[in-house]
This record gives C-alpha cells, structure tokens and sequence, in this order.
C-alpha cells in the first residue's frame, strides 16, 4: 500500500503524522511512504531523515493525496483539502466529526473511507486519544496559569500562591484522561484542586492517586454551581465516548458568578465545549472573554508542544496504521474490534451513530458491523 503523510495546515499545527521511526516501520512492512516535503520540520524531523529510512519526500500535497492509498494525518482535513479527497482513500486521523458537519458532509460525498484516531477503543480505554488527552491535560493548567496573568487580562492570581497568600483555586471539570493529568499538573504546582465526575468509580479512583490537595466529588449541577464561585481557573475535561458532542455543562450564569480575569480552558473544544460561551480558537489567536471570564479553547492543543505530541501519537497509531495497511480496512476491521469502532465514513455511509444524531443524517447511516462484513 502506499502510505501518505501531508503536511499539516491548521493553523498553529506543528504536528505531523508519521515520524521517521514510524515511516520505516511501514517501508520494512512492505510499504511505499510518501511525505510532503518539510512535514516533518516543525516536529523537529528533517527530510533527510525520513529519505534515510526509504520513505519518498513530495513536492507538493497534490501529490500525496493523488497517489496515496492511505493517508496517516494528525488534524481533520481543511476545506483547501476537500477537493483532493479520493473515494476509496483510506484517511486515518482525528476527525471529531459531530463538532464539524461541514467535514462530515464532505467525506460522505468522496465516498472516502475514514478511520476516527478518537474513537478506535480498546476494552481499557482511547488508545489513541489517551497520548493527546495526556498532553492537552498538562497543558491547561500552564496555559490557564500563563493566562491568570493582569498584564494578559487575568485576575492577577498566581497558581502557586506565596507564603502568606493562598493558591489559586482550579476546578477540573471531567475526571478522565485531560482531567487527571491536569489535576496532577495542578497539584505539582501546590494549587487548591477540585475534579468532578459522574463516575462513583473513577473518583474513587481519583482519590487514590491523586495528591491530598486534591479533591474529587461528585459532578452534578448544584456542585458545580457551588465549586465555581470562587474557582480561579476552570478546565472543562469532558469526553463523551462514541463520538457525541460534549454537553454543555456550563453556564453563563456559572461564569457570571467566577471572578472577573478568571480563565476557563476548554479541552473538549474538538467535540464542541462544555460551555454555552466556548468556541474555537487558534494559536494565534487563543484566547477572547466573555462574560468577564478568560475563555481559552483552542482546538489542536497540543500542537504547541509538537515533538513531544507528535513522537506520543506516533507511539500510540503505528501498530493500528500498519493493520490498515497490511491487511486493507475490512480485514482489519473484522480482525481488531478495537480498530472496527474507529471506521465513521465508508464510502458514502456514516458508520457513526451519533453524529447521524447530531446533524439528522440518518438516511446516510449504516450499521458498522453490516459495512465491515458486506464490503
């Protein structure tokens, strides 16, 4: 099969798909690697380096996308990339597709087949989510921290405190994967935390493992009402598995009663915020306010912090990218049910209920077991 790796155009994206290690695990698999010239140099790989381990550098996206049979992305595809979207093309990414109709409407029409990193799910949890949940996790309680800052229109409140002065006060709102790592973040940084949940499990789980200035109850909207008032920074951690779009959790009463310069980090931005005011934002722009709360939700994260993220993910989709390409996406599929629920798109039918309910796509809907197995 021929593998493909554009370089990514989201803005603030430095990520990249397939790093050298991962180019010649599929070289040595049998595969011929295609990868857009300078993909790899934000991440901190070279061209040469992927030349080094047999993988063919292009000129040019077109030239990715025209001959590859798979393309291995980190981001959703862009409209500039719409139209070079193949029907058959096998596209393994993140798609997070009930926040975007648009995107979904458009790999219905290639008739493309699309593999969601975010929803492959093996019996312990997102494999593929987990390494950028991790990331994105500890990088809301720095980001909120650095925007807590008066000179960034913050509150002025530093997370740390000072002899003689408290801590900030952070509200996690989730207590998965981004939830416990921000948590963990938090703690390190000697801040007063709170995590919710609605797992009576999971916070028994939080309880063990997390440090003593760190409290775990139970989410529900009295406590959140109550949590928030004099919470300094609030990070919304909320997933919901199977592709849904996240809830909205909070209000704008509830950030009405925050402190003004208070900052809220939305990490489930990509599914559609927990929040009535979130809205996506870049690296360029991250942050706006509203209702006198400092809103950053930007939606590709860990982008920022791109050799880490990149290395991480690559870790964590080589193994599944190499099924899809030495067996095909149907034998793969029947073979790795973990792998199976990642398929949302298949030529022209949306495989994922969900997002049938979220836009009314019903008539495109087709059961995934009935597309793996009548090819």
């Amino acid at each position: 099969m021929r593998v493909g790796c554009p370089k990514e155009i989201k803005n603030g994206e430095y990520r990249v798909g397939i790093t050298p290690a991962a180019a010649s695990s599929y070289v040595k698999a049998g595969h011929e690697v295609c990868v857009e010239r300078d993909a790899g140099l934000e991440a901190g790989f070279s061209d040469e380096e992927y030349s080094a381990v047999g993988a063919v550098v292009a000129q040019s996206p077109d030239e990715i996308w025209a001959k590859c049979d798979m393309i291995v992305k980190v981001k959703e595809p862009l409209p500039p990339e719409y139209p070079l979207i193949r029907e058959n093309q096998i596209l393994f990414t993140y798609f997070h597709f009930a926040a975007n109709r648009e995107l979904t409407e458009t790999c219905l029409r290639s008739k493309s087949i699309c593999v969601a990193c975010e929803l492959v799910e093996e019996p312990w949890g997102l494999p593929l989510l987990q390494p950028m949940s991790e990331v994105a996790g500890r990088m809301s309680v720095l980001m909120g921290s650095y925007y807590l800052a008066r000179n960034v229109g913050g509150s002025g409140v530093l997370s740390t405190g000072v002899p003689g002065v408290a801590p900030a006060k952070i509200l996690i709102v989730g207590g998965g994967i981004v939830g416990a790592n921000a948590a963990r973040i938090a703690a390190g940084l000697a801040a007063i935390v709170v995590v919710t949940d609605v797992s009576h499990k999971r916070l028994e789980y939080l309880s063990e493992i997390l440090p003593f200035n760190c409290i775990s109850v139970y989410s529900d909207s009295h406590t959140i009402t109550k949590e928030i008032i004099d919470a300094d920074m609030l990070i919304g951690a909320v997933l919901l598995r199977g592709g849904a779009a996240t809830p909205k959790l909070i209000t704008r009463e509830h950030l009405r009663s925050m402190r003004p310069g208070s900052v809220f980090v939305d990490v489930s931005i990509d599914q559609g915020g927990i929040a009535q005011t979130s809205r996506p934002t870049t690296h360029d722009n991250p942050v706006f306010v509203e209702e006198g709360v400092v809103h950053y939700c930007v939606s590709n994260m860990p982008g920022a912090y791109s050799r880490t993220s990149t290395i991480s993910l690559s870790n964590a989709t080589i193994d599944y990218g190499l099924q899809l390409a030495n067996l095909g996406v149907f034998d793969a599929c029947r073979q790795n049910e973990a792998l199976s629920k990642g398929l949302a798109t298949c030529r022209g039918k949306l495989t994922v209920a969900a997002v049938a309910d979220a836009f009314g796509l019903h008539k495109a809907y087709a059961d995934p077991e009935a597309v793996i197995h009548k090819r």
